[in-house]
């Protein structure tokens, strides 16, 4: 009767191990500071990593115009008071809302953020965890994108002719 439950269980074992070790190692971008010169450091890098070749490269315009005016609202913010603690309410509030956008927008278009999903390798059922940085993913679909057009634009020959 115990050998019946032995195998469900270790396998049951296995499965809650295996999905225990898999997790995103995300590097999340915190747009936060106390001071306002602490914030123009911080709005000074953003804006300096969203220019070619940074970490935020691949931001498009529409996104780089929101995040550079989410942080001209907070800047503006910061100039008025100085500091968090000196902030009322109503502007604590606007301030997060534009910590959150900024911060969404950085995280989705991260270059080093590591995505992690679960891939059957061909000829196995056997699951396997691949993780690879959004600029890798990237790379990889702009080549297979290349690719299919130089495929697409070859003259098609048939055989002897």
């Amino acid at each position: 009767m115990k050998r019946k439950y032995w195998l469900p269980v270790s396998a049951a074992i296995m499965l809650v191990l295996q999905v225990a070790s898999v997790h995103a190692k995300e590097t999340k971008p915190d747009v936060k500071a106390n001071t306002k010169d602490e914030f123009a450091a911080v709005a000074d890098h953003v804006r300096q990593q969203m220019g070619p070749g940074g970490r935020f490269d691949s931001v498009n315009k529409d996104d780089q115009t929101t995040v550079n005016r989410d942080l001209s609202s907070m800047q503006s913010l910061y100039d008025k008071f100085g500091t968090v603690d000196a902030m009322d309410q109503p502007s604590k509030v606007e301030l997060y809302n534009n910590q959150s956008e900024v911060n969404a927008i950085l995280t989705r278009h991260d270059e080093d953020r590591e995505v992690c999903e679960q891939i059957k390798p061909m000829g196995s059922n056997i699951p396997k965890t691949v993780c690879r940085t959004q600029r890798q993913i990237d790379d990889e679909n702009g080549k297979a994108q290349r690719y299919m057009q130089d495929v697409s634009q070859k003259p098609q020959t048939r055989g002897g002719n």
